[in-house]
This record gives structure tokens, C-alpha cells and sequence, in this order.
């Protein structure tokens, strides 16, 4: 069974079909939110994005969640532990719609996420690979009490954008 999280304004549970008609494949043809992470996609790679994150469940037994605003019951992104193959390290995300920017909603979502890597995973480290040029995400990730570590080279399909940075933090 996966878990579901619960913040003051945010649940996040496992991506369903649903979730994909309702912002999520919005959020991967949309420039500005696809700008740091690779570019835009068409909805058939998109769908196929959320079937790798939905399929790391069952095989890793963690997966990114979809982000669900309480009071509106609105997909608004994703956020979770990732690490699919060839990934520097176990990750901690965050990708959130557009709309969903400048409300403190990443840093809410990531901090129930690193709470369930460290208490129920028993994970002893995290990391977050943000793009150079995205200051919103590091902040967000200073903010979680992590710091840079290295740059990193992702793998493909993910290295076209070139070195990475690697932050991360230690369990607390």
C-alpha cells in the first residue's frame, strides 16, 4: 500500500490517471515550469513521465507524489523521493504548476517528503539536483536546511542541460 502524506495545505498521494488531464501534462508542455528541467515535452512523453514515477513504486517502494491543494483538491505538481537508474544519489524533488509558484508550497511538500525518507525509509542521506541558474529551487532547498555538495553530470535524457548541482543533507 502507498502512503499518503498530509501537510496543513497539502496531500500528496501516489499520481493517478486523473492527475495527468489535470495539470500534469499542462505542467511538461509549459516552458517556464519545463525551463530547468530539460523542455517541454508532448503529452505522449509527459504520460509516459508519469508512468515511470506511478512504476517506482512498486519497484523501488518510493516514488515522487502528486501535490493535491487541500482546499481546492487541485493537482499543483509533484514532489517526493526519486532515484531511477543511473541517478547520482536518492533524491528528494520538487516540480510545481505555474500556478502554484510563490506560496511556499515546494518547500511545504519537500518537507513532509524528507520526514518520510528519513523516518519511514530510514534513508540516512538525501540529495536535490537543481540547475545552476535555478535560484527559486535553491532557495527552496536552503530553506530545508540543505546545502551544495557538487556538481554532478545526470543521466540520459537529463545531461543535455550539462553539470548539475548536487544539494543535499544528512538525517537529522
Amino acid at each position: 500500500m502507498s502512503p499518503t502524506l498530509e501537510t496543513e495545505r497539502l496531500i500528496l498521494r501516489v499520481p493517478v490517471q486523473d492527475d495527468f488531464d489535470a495539470g500534469w501534462a499542462e505542467f511538461h508542455g509549459d516552458p517556464e515550469c519545463m525551463r530547468y528541467l530539460g523542455g517541454t515535452v508532448p503529452r505522449s512523453i509527459a504520460w509516459r513521465a508519469m508512468a515511470q514515477v506511478v512504476g517506482m513504486w512498486p519497484l523501488r517502494g518510493f516514488g515522487t507524489f502528486s501535490v493535491i491543494e487541500k482546499a481546492t483538491g487541485r493537482w499543483v505538481g509533484r514532489s517526493g523521493p526519486w532515484q531511477p537508474e543511473g541517478w547520482p544519489a536518492r533524491e528528494v524533488g520538487w516540480m510545481l504548476h505555474r500556478s502554484a509558484w510563490g506560496r511556499g508550497y515546494a518547500t511545504e511538500a519537500a518537507g513532509a517528503c524528507l520526514k518520510f525518507v528519513f523516518e519511514d525509509l530510514g534513508w540516512t542521506s538525501v540529495a536535490h539536483m537543481i540547475h545552476p541558474d535555478d535560484l527559486g529551487s535553491q532557495a527552496v532547498a536552503a530553506r530545508l536546511g540543505s546545502r551544495l555538495i557538487r556538481m554532478v553530470d545526470l543521466p540520459p535524457p537529463m545531461d543535455v542541460a550539462g553539470p548539475t548541482q548536487m544539494w543535499g543533507q544528512d538525517a537529522p
